[in-house]
């Protein structure tokens, strides 16, 4: 037996007996507590033993729930006493006390020097300029809509990113969008459908179409073509976004727990209230490369003509050429294309897809701009990038990566009390922004909590604008990858992506008019690309940029 087994059995039998005495006697209220103490500890105990599940209860009778009990609160015993300010994941320390100063407006200096080893390896930062400038009023918006689009939209650097009203509650959602109205920014619904409370306020909306085509499909779960126009006509709806994939779990559909599924929620999306809403991996609209740019066509053709994009995850480098291709073979392209990185966030997710697929958004900002610009097709298409942004130079960063504006939403959640706690799939939130628990979700201030909203996004933007000037540059479109330095591992710094050879004007679909030879990687992604298809075979062997450079260099 174990020795709690035997602690078990000494006050079941000698224990209990005692008690029993000891109470007969003195008939005092400690007496009675002894007894009562020893007679529970022995029931569960023996139910332990006989009759639970648990391997752990079976040999530790009792004290097992003691281990349950920590477990429960082992986030928040990391995050309060055991990890220092740097060394968290997702957001660390440092990066949520700087949100969360930020939105509330107070002081969001430090003291004392960085904390951060500054000689570690792939570690990021700028080069300053001795003639540091103002950024121009007239730069710091940027214009969202190619030639087809008759209501182009004026967007601020930072937005908020896709989260939807069943991943977060009703009154998490509406500060965020009255906060939308008072920044200045755009708001995305996430897959949800846009509900009556991302439109209540009146701030800017991006209206998401995911997989499951909430808010505009029919019984069968088809594209109903007169519902979506009732509702992007309306003049709060500023752009519609398909959803291809989602950076935290790409490959794999949206996921909102049947815990969370409210009346409510089941009627907005049409879903069923009795098991958890799976939305499909692909959407049913979008098979192929060129029924998604005809689905772009028809969605802004019924809106009205307001920007239409797409989002995804980037993967296979080929997949998304094949979607070029199909841009230049009908001459149809979408307003802005949001690029979701792998370390972006998500209500529920399968660990291994979170963990283990997808590109990290510099990655995958790298791509797509590298491949605008290689079949002639940039200057029309506007990149959003979406993943990880808690800093000034977090946006900056992918500003200079080849996006032009960025969604924020972990730390917009941050900005109205979330405390990553991480029990956004329970519906147990303990702040009450990712859960549909009304006791939980009325906690929320609606209006206080949207002008933290406002306050994070004014400083951070403030700081980014101040960061840009601090280069000597009085427009961020300036920003560009050589301008990010990236510490080697031999110690030296070197330009983020100095190694990969950018992709020179119309270079893959003219590639004898450029200066510089084709890496045989974008060589072989254009050639396995079609039009016809998404799928492309992942054969290239990948090597380290180096090795590319070496046989470059043989070759001349």
């Amino acid at each position: 037996m174990t020795i709690m087994q035997k602690v078990l059995w000494f006050i079941a039998s000698v224990g209990n007996f005692s008690a029993g005495y000891f109470y007969m006697h003195s008939q005092s209220a400690f007496s009675f507590f002894v007894l009562i103490s020893t007679l529970i500890y022995s029931i569960i105990g023996i139910y332990d033993i006989f009759y639970s599940r648990h391997s752990l209860n079976r040999l530790y009778p009792v004290v097992a729930y003691l281990r349950y009990f920590l477990e429960s609160y082992r986030v928040e015993i990391q995050q309060y006493f055991i990890a220092n300010d740097t060394e968290e994941r997702p957001f660390n320390r440092e990066q949520r006390s700087l949100v969360y100063q930020r939105a509330k407006n107070v002081r969001d200096t430090i003291a004392f020097g960085t904390q951060r080893n500054l000689v570690e390896d792939n570690y990021l930062s700028l080069w300053h300029s001795l003639a540091p400038t103002i950024v121009k009023e007239t730069s710091k918006r940027v214009i969202i809509g190619g030639s087809n689009c008759q209501q182009p939209y004026s967007a601020s650097y930072l937005n908020i990113s896709a989260m939807s009203f069943g991943s977060l509650s009703s009154n998490a959602i509406e500060a965020l969008n009255l906060g939308a109205k008072k920044a200045g920014c755009y708001h995305n619904t996430g897959e949800g459908a846009a509900s009556p409370y991302h439109l209540k306020h009146g701030g800017d909306i991006v209206w998401q179409l995911g997989t499951g085509l909430f808010g505009c499909r029919d019984e069968k779960g088809r594209f109903n073509p007169d519902t979506f126009e009732k509702t992007a006509k309306l003049p709060q709806i500023k752009m519609i976004e398909i959803k291809l994939s989602q950076g935290a779990k790409p490959g794999h559909g949206g996921v909102l727990p049947k815990a969370k599924i409210t009346d409510e929620i089941a009627n907005i999306r049409h879903i069923s209230k009795d098991r958890d809403c799976i939305s499909p991996a692909v959407n049913p609209e979008c098979t192929s490369p060129k029924d998604l740019l005809t689905f772009i066509e028809q969605l802004r053709s019924l809106s009205g003509g307001k920007p239409v994009g797409f989002k995804l995850c980037i993967g296979n480098p080929a997949e998304f050429l094949s979607i070029c291709k199909a841009m230049l073979e009908t001459g149809i392209t979408p307003d802005f294309i949001t690029v979701d990185g792998a370390e972006g966030g998500t209500g529920a997710a399968p660990v291994e897809f979170t963990n283990r697929l997808g590109l990290i958004c510099l990655e995958g900002i790298s791509i797509v701009n590298n491949a605008l610009v290689g079949v002639g097709l940039r200057d029309r298409i506007k990149i959003i990038a979406s993943g990880k942004t808690a800093s000034s130079f977090d946006l900056l960063e992918k500003i200079a990566a080849g996006a032009d504006v960025v969604n924020a939403a972990r730390t917009m959640m941050m900005a109205i009390g979330c405390i990553q706690s991480r029990h956004c799939n329970t519906n147990l939130c303990p702040t009450g922004v990712a859960t549909q628990d009304p006791a939980r979700g009325k906690a929320i201030d609606i209006a206080s909590k949207s002008d933290r909203v406002k306050n994070f996004h004014s400083n951070t933007l403030s700081s980014f604008f101040e960061l840009v000037g601090s280069m000597g540059l009085d427009d961020p479109a300036k920003l560009i990858p050589q301008m990010i330095k990236r510490r080697s591992p031999y110690g030296m710094q070197m330009s983020m992506g100095s190694l990969v050879t950018p992709l020179s004007l119309n270079a893959l679909i003219e590639p004898s008019l450029s200066d510089v030879e084709l890496d045989e990687s974008w060589q072989h992604w254009w050639h396995t690309s079609s039009a016809e298809q998404f799928y492309v075979d992942d054969v290239f062997i990948l090597k380290a940029p180096e090795f590319h450079q070496e046989r470059a260099r043989k070759v001349n």
